[in-house]
């Protein structure tokens, strides 16, 4: 399955029964965040509201809101589907195949990777209307204040569109926006994002302004990948492509240098003075607690664009699991792929709700040496967004890192705290509140794997207690007689 646009995507959710039309008069502060929250915790459908007062253009939420929507989203049924793609597309950049038949299959494949290449078009739905100047007022878009606390109302699922100043290399990313008036927002720069690379450099070059665009509903593939730690060097619309197994469409800015998703439902244009701060926050945030007042850069929009009749599309944060957990989901599975090519000796690993992405990580290797749990968790901490990881805990190949009942009972039995634990320093994420300072802070490694003799251990690890598989057998087949249930 395809998606061209956003559209597509909702007319596909309400022929599976997976979107509801929300008719009754709705608030933009507070009352739809209350609504989704309940929603996405109960693992509801996606949600379009029709009617929100003071504005005419409806809201979508909670379209990734479970692993199955998310899955859709990126064109398949199954995550797995797009894992093996993945995979197959690792061992094809990783090495040439051996044999006449296999080069060949090779090369059928690399030609029809390049189909997947972005496309240029002259015109596009997302400029169907086009406001410049003293035209352009943002409290036009019904942008939502969603948590009590918060400094106002953000915009929650941009496509934030810059270009390296030195490479010229586009990035796509995701970073909250905060609406000061009808013309100026927040742009929420966390340290680590490409994003404040681009910033930091266009200062560094001395230059008075970089140019920035912000797309609002495109095609679900085409968001997710504002979502993906990906490598800075690496466009995000290729991958798009890949997932979509089709080019995105984009269009040259009206009034920035700028390639866009010509099929997005809003596009606001401007710049961002490098040097020029102002106080964002307090804000809501994925972890669960508010993420408090600092400063970042301040992103003037010239020019909006939109299609005649525009969804505006918004997630919500808060205390997981919300929509963005999924996303991140989604993430982590695509990326197993890559880790291992990295770390070969990982077998799955597991980035829970509870953790809010970077706090806490599972992974369970096959343990081959002493020490072997503590090189991987350095090698993680290495590995570009996995360096804010907070928690990282080892475990067997053989235990289930998706059962969150399992790791526990593995992690509290099999840990001595004076030997393994292993806590170390380096960068933190923005969003963490509980080091003494801010970006920087400790870590910690947990090695709940098996001990043996090398690593210090004089006495015999004990088995684990499990039933003979005869008498399993026996049970399953007498299970009837037993008249139990």
């Amino acid at each position: 399955m395809k998606f061209t646009d956003l559209r597509d995507f909702v007319a596909f959710l309400e022929r599976k029964g997976e979107l509801r039309r929300i008719k009754t008069p709705v608030d933009s502060e507070l009352e739809i965040t209350e609504i989704a929250d309940r929603v996405v915790k109960m693992g509801g459908p996606a949600l379009l509201f029709e009617n929100v007062t003071g504005y005419d253009m409806p809201v979508l939420i909670n379209m990734f809101g479970t692993r199955q929507r998310m899955a859709w989203g990126l064109g398949v049924d199954n995550l797995d589907d797009v894992v093996e793609r993945i995979e197959g597309l690792l061992q094809l950049m990783h090495g040439p195949p051996q044999g006449i038949i296999n080069k060949l299959r090779t090369l059928g494949q690399i030609v029809h990777l390049g189909s997947f290449q972005p496309k240029t078009v002259s015109s596009a739905p997302c400029q169907e209307i086009v406001l410049n100047g003293d035209e352009v007022d943002l409290f036009q878009l019904p942008v939502l204040k969603c948590w009590p606390m918060d400094a106002g109302r953000f915009i929650t699922l941009p496509l934030v569109i810059t270009r390296d100043p030195e490479t010229g290399v586009q990035n796509y990313g995701t970073y909250r926006m905060q609406v000061y008036d009808r013309n100026t927002t927040g742009m929420h720069w966390q340290t680590h994002k490409v994003g404040t690379r681009h910033y930091r450099i266009s200062g560094e070059r001395g230059e008075d302004r970089l140019p920035v665009a912000v797309a609002l509903g495109a095609d679900p593939a085409t968001i997710w990948t504002g979502s993906a730690p990906l490598p800075p060097d690496m466009d995000e619309m290729i991958v798009a492509g890949f997932l979509r197994e089709d080019g995105v469409d984009l269009v040259k800015g009206k009034t920035v240098d700028l390639m866009i998703p010509a099929q997005a439902e809003i596009v606001l244009e401007g710049y961002v003075v490098p040097g020029e701060e102002r106080a964002e926050g307090p804000f809501g945030d994925h972890t669960g607690y508010y993420s408090m007042t600092d400063l970042y850069p301040v992103f003037h929009v010239t020019c909006l664009t939109r299609r005649r009749d525009p969804i505006y599309p918004a997630t919500i944060v808060g205390r997981p699991p919300m929509e963005d957990y999924w996303m991140g989901k989604v993430t982590e599975r695509l990326f197993l792929p890559a880790l291992k090519l990295v770390l070969p000796e990982i077998v799955d690993i597991n980035m829970p709700a509870e953790g809010v992405f970077h706090n806490l990580v599972i992974v369970s290797i096959k343990k081959e040496f002493p020490g072997h749990a503590r090189k991987v968790m350095n090698g993680l901490w290495g590995l570009g967004l996995m360096s804010l990881a907070k928690t990282i805990v080892v475990v067997d190949h053989f235990v289930d890192v998706q059962n969150p009942s399992e790791v526990v009972w593995r992690v509290t039995n099999n840990i001595d705290p004076a030997q393994d634990l292993v806590i170390n320093q380096g960068p933190i994420d923005d969003l963490d509140h509980a080091s003494p300072t801010p970006k920087f802070g400790s870590k910690v490694g947990i090695d709940a794997t098996q001990k043996g003799p090398l690593e210090g251990r004089t006495r015999e690890w004990p088995p684990d207690i499990l039933m003979d598989p005869e008498i399993k057998s026996l049970v399953d087949s007498k299970w009837s007689e037993y008249g139990i249930d």
